[in-house]
C-alpha cells in the first residue's frame, strides 16, 4: 500500500498516484484538476479511457461535437457530474467566473464505445448500512458507474460520505482489483482512521492511498466531522470487478443486532 499526502493543490493538473514507478502495479492515473475563472484545459490523451469527476464549481465541458454547462457546489451536499469519454475522444474544459475542480483517471482500453456524461440524478444518493450494526456502518454511498451501466469501461467508480463517528467500507473486505481512495473532509481540519491489511494509517484532508490485491481497507471517521472519499477500482483483464469478499471472521457482524454486545442498563 502507498499512503500520499498533498499540501494544497496548485492551480493546473497534479497528479496524485501515477501509472508508473511503485505504483505501476495500480493500473491507472489519478489526479485533481484545479482551475480560476475563466481557466481552459484541454485533455488530448487520445491514448486511454478516462474520466473527469466534478468536485465542486462551474464549468462548460466538451467532448466530441457537445457540450454541457455543469455545477457543483459541495462534494458533501451535492451529487457528482462525471463524464467517461474512450481513447481518441478529446475533452475541453473551461472554467466558470468562479472556477473549478475536477478529479480525473485515465487508464488503458483497447475498446471503443460512446462518450457518456452522468448527471447527479444518475448518481444519487444511498444509504448503506442503514438498519445494520446499530447503525454504527451507516454511510451514503454514490455510484457513479459499474458493470451494470458501463460494461465497455476499464473503470468503476463513486463516492463515501462517512458519517462523523461511524465506519464505512465494512465489514472489513478485500478484492484482487487494485483500488484508489482520495479523501475530502468537513471541516476541513477533520481526520479518520483506515486499516490497510493490518496497518492502521491517520487520514487527512486530500490524501491518497493505494490499495491493492487481498487488502482489507475498512474506514472509520472521528466524531463531529465528515469523511468524503472518492473510489476508483480498475478491473483485471478477465475478472471484472463485481462483489467483495468480507473477511471471514467480521462477516457475523451484519446478522442479527441482537448478537452485538451493549451495556447493561
Amino acid at each position: 500500500m502507498q499512503f500520499h499526502h498533498k499540501p494544497p493543490f496548485n492551480r493546473g493538473f497534479t497528479m496524485l498516484s501515477p501509472r508508473s514507478g511503485a505504483s505501476a502495479d495500480m493500473l491507472m492515473d489519478f489526479g485533481v484538476l484545479v482551475l480560476g475563472g475563466g481557466d481552459v484545459w484541454q485533455d488530448n490523451a487520445a491514448a486511454d479511457e478516462r474520466i473527469w469527476l466534478l468536485a465542486k464549481g462551474s464549468a462548460v465541458i466538451e467532448w466530441g461535437s457537445e457540450s454541457k454547462e455543469i455545477s457543483r457546489p459541495d462534494l458533501f451536499d451535492h451529487s457528482p457530474w462525471c463524464l467517461s469519454v474512450p481513447a481518441e475522444s478529446p475533452v475541453v474544459i473551461t472554467a466558470g467566473k468562479d472556477g473549478a475542480e475536477f478529479y480525473s483517471c485515465a487508464t488503458g482500453n483497447p475498446r471503443r464505445f460512446s462518450p457518456r456524461l452522468y448527471t447527479p440524478q444518475e448518481c444519487a444518493s444511498e444509504k448503506r448500512g442503514a438498519g445494520t450494526m446499530r447503525e454504527t456502518s451507516t454511510r451514503i454511498v454514490r455510484t457513479v458507474f459499474d458493470d451494470t451501466n458501463r460494461p465497455e469501461s476499464n473503470l468503476v467508480i463513486g463516492e463515501v460520505i462517512g458519517m462523523p463517528g461511524r465506519w464505512s467500507s465494512y465489514p472489513p473486505h478485500h478484492h484482487p482489483q487494485p483500488e484508489i481512495y482520495h479523501y475530502r473532509f468537513l471541516p476541513q481540519q477533520g481526520f479518520g482512521l483506515t486499516a490497510i491489511g493490518n496497518t492502521p494509517y491517520i487520514i487527512h484532508d486530500k490524501d491518497t492511498i493505494q490499495i491493492r490485491d487481498g487488502e482489507d481497507h475498512p474506514q472509520v471517521t472521528a466524531p463531529g466531522y465528515a469523511m468524503w472519499y472518492l473510489w476508483v477500482i480498475r478491473h483485471i483483464d478477465g475478472n471484472h470487478y463485481g462483489v467483495q469478499t468480507f473477511t471471514e471472521e467480521h462477516k457475523w457482524v451484519t446478522g442479527p443486532e441482537d448478537a452485538i454486545w451493549q451495556p447493561r442498563a
